[in-house]
Formats: C-alpha cells, structure tokens, sequence
C-alpha cells in the first residue's frame, strides 16, 4: 500500500517509521501538545467514570444546589435536583466521545465513498452523487439533524445516526478533488494497464494518498458531532435516559442567574473537548503538510 510522503518522511528528511515522525512532528507544535493533553483528560474521565461513579448519575444523591467546593463528597456541587454534578461530568464525557466518535465514523464511510466513487469515474456518475452531495447541502446540517431525531424520538441511536448522515457533504467534496488530482498519475495508470481492479486501486493506491485531508478532517467531525449532541440536548432532543453534557446545560439555564456553575461547568467541559479537537486538527494538519514539514 501505498503512502503520502509525508507520512514517510521524518521532520529532518530521513527515512523513519511513518507513526512515529508523525507524533514527533506533532509533539513539536505546542497547540497540537496542548489538545493531546485536553483529549487525555477527556479520555481519562470517560474510562473512570464507573470505577469513581459506579451509579446511575441521574440520581438524587444530594442536597438541591450544592455549591462547589462545599463538600468534599461532591466536589463539583449538586444541581436543583441534587444531582451529582461531577459524576454527570464524567458520565457525560463517555456519551459525547461514542456520539462523537460514531457520528463522524459514518459521515467518513458516506463521504469517503461517495467522494472517491464521484472522483475517480467522473462523467454521469460524478454528475450525479454532485447533485446528491449539493442537495444535503442545501439544508443546515444541524436543522436536518433536529428534524430527523424529532421525526424518530430523541435516542442514542437516533442522534448519532442523525448527526451522521447530515455531516459528510463537505468531506465528500474535499475527497472527490483530491482524487481527481490522482486520478491520472503515473501511479494509477500503471496499476490499471497491470489489470488491477478499480476497487483496489482505489483503496490501496489512491486513498492512502489522500490520508492526510481525511485525518484533519475526521478530528473536525468529532468536534461538531459534539456540539450538535450538546445543541439538541440543550433544546430537549437528548436521550432521557442518559446523562450528556448539552442536557446539563439545558437544564442549568433556568437558573443560570441564582446558580450559575450548574450550567457553567458542563458548559466548560464542552469547550474543553472542542478545542482539544481542533487544537489537534490543526496540529495534524501542520504535521501532515509536507510544505511546512520542508520548511
């Protein structure tokens, strides 16, 4: 198979394995080390949300509006229904990572298909998944993905789903013009007088080529999956029966003027997690860019 040369070469310009110049590509940018460390936190609080919090965080263990700091069994406060508010942090990081994670997964899947099926045929085919393409993108993603999960019921499935199949237009697109730019290289005019077939050549010679856009652009998926959850679980559309980071602060905004750290610390935890997304987004696209890795 097939891979960028930015992925082969190290930051000095000497042969390397290709994970590890990229990790020291990235650890030299200290936004990109600044998300790492963000998304290592996020990551920690979602694998030690059971051992720490064993129980259901939706119920009421404590005092109404329990104020940080004013007892150590419940560092972060309660909410108005005596909710604690930080085994809901910890609970609410494993369900924003799975819908983040899920959701972007299906919008690679739709959008890396349709984009490299629409580059590498052309003609009518291109014609068509174009048309496809411009007319999910004629509707605001996040106001197809309210509808849908209005239409179907508010669930994990529904969201994710819904968050999925609204997302990848714009990753379809970027696919179809990178693998128009290889669709007649060297490389792939060999493989096809060699008799491979279009399937292989798409998947072993183009694709791996087109790695480094499609990276980026899977960290920036996550990132928006997240706040699309947040928003529809802020407007009510959140699975009932789980505890999410936009449900917290939907449900602290009543009393935002009396009790603000209800819906202000979720509120925090959400902007952690978005900007460690982009921070390595941008970070990996420094580190994939074999422009800036010449400099």
């Amino acid at each position: 198979m097939a891979f960028p040369d930015s992925l082969i070469l190290s930051a000095d310009g000497t042969g390397s394995h290709p994970r590890f110049a990229l990790l020291r590509r990235l650890l030299r940018r200290p936004s990109a080390l600044c998300g790492l460390v963000l998304m290592a936190a996020i990551l920690a609080m979602a694998v030690l949300a059971h051992p720490l919090y064993p129980d259901d965080p939706l119920d009421m263990v404590a005092a109404p509006f329990l104020h940080p700091g004013t007892d150590a069994a419940f560092p972060l406060g309660s909410d108005m229904l005596g909710r604690d508010l930080a085994a809901g942090i910890f609970h609410g990081a494993r369900i924003s990572l799975l819908i983040g994670v899920v959701a972007a997964l299906v919008s690679l899947v739709i959008g890396i298909g349709i984009g490299a099926l629409s580059g590498y045929y052309g003609g009518r085919i291109d014609a068509g998944l174009m048309r496809l393409t411009e007319l999910f993108q004629t509707i605001p993603p996040f106001l197809f993905s309210l509808a849908i999960v209005a239409i179907l019921q508010p669930s994990i499935a529904t969201i994710t789903g819904a968050i999925g199949i609204t997302a990848w237009p714009g990753l379809a697109r970027l696919v179809r013009a990178e693998v128009l730019k290889l669709r007649h290289s060297e490389l792939v005019e060999a493989s096809i007088s060699l008799g491979a077939s279009d399937a292989r050549i798409i998947l072993l010679h183009i694709l791996p080529n087109v790695l480094a856009p499609i990276v980026v652009s899977a960290s920036i998926l996550v990132a928006s999956a997240i706040l699309s959850e947040s928003s529809l679980a802020f407007l009510g559309l959140g699975d009932p029966n789980v505890v999410s980071w936009g449900g917290m602060v939907g449900a602290g905004r009543e009393v935002i003027r009396t009790d603000w750290y209800v819906a202000t610390i979720p509120g925090i935890a959400i902007l952690a997690a978005v900007l460690a997304l982009n921070l390595l987004g941008d970070g990996l696209n420094d580190a994939l860019n074999r422009k800036g890795q010449r400099r």
